[in-house]
């Protein structure tokens, strides 16, 4: 007679969503030296800086490093009260990207947080807004969420496109240093009632039951 087989001492490498093009997950090894490779290749014009924590200063090789030790830290930080879902994004088995879900409190705010980038191969193909919609429907459909906040910089309109089509309202602006100057950041907010006017990708989510309780859902 065949043991019964544990669980995975961390169910979530077994969440998975799915659009009609993209499959996101939680990266194991392989795949996060692959997601590694894929930031270091470069996820922006050099002459451009679209995120507030300029993570993509530096040689190629520090900034590999650099996500793959992230990836790595969202894991052994995790806890039901501060955590971040730092999934890969594969096209046809290849990734191209990272989506972060993020929140903290998330049993009390029902509040969670987006981040994300595509290497510089895959702009411009709407694969933002679809691995957006597919954590937006994690965090309202999946675990209850009242409320999506995100933020861009008021010079980056790849990111405030994608929040515009899937209904964010500006939510006010605030001033942060980039790169030692001041930078004006576009926050923004989604609650659930817009969330659902404003689907258009269908998504869907596989081994949420054997994990919802680790996001203090």
């Amino acid at each position: 007679m065949t043991a019964p087989v544990a669980p995975h001492p961390w169910p979530l490498y077994g969440l998975r969503l799915r659009t009609p093009r993209l499959e996101l997950r939680l990266p194991d090894t392989a795949l996060t030296d692959r997601l590694a490779s894929v930031a270091g290749a470069g996820v922006h014009a050099p002459d451009r800086m679209p995120f507030t924590v300029p993570w993509t200063d530096g040689e190629p090789e520090a900034v590999a490093r650099a996500t793959f030790q992230h990836v790595l830290s969202t894991i052994a930080h995790w806890s039901t009260d501060d955590w971040c879902l730092s999934l890969a994004v594969l096209h046809d088995g290849e990734v191209i990207g990272r989506q972060d879900l993020m929140a903290k409190g998330f049993a009390v705010t029902r509040e969670a947080g987006t981040g994300s980038w595509l290497g510089l191969a895959h702009h411009g193909q709407g694969f933002g807004t679809e691995m957006r919609a597919a954590v937006l429907h994690l965090a309202f459909a999946g675990l209850g969420a009242a409320y999506a906040v995100s933020a861009a910089l008021t010079d980056n309109p790849a990111s405030l496109g994608v929040s515009r089509r899937l209904g964010y309202l500006p939510d006010g602006l605030v001033v942060a240093p980039v790169r030692g100057a001041p930078a004006t950041v576009q926050r923004l907010r989604l609650d659930q009632a817009r969330w659902e006017e404003h689907r258009r990708v269908e998504v869907t989510v596989e081994g949420l039951d054997a994990c919802r309780g680790q996001f203090g859902a």
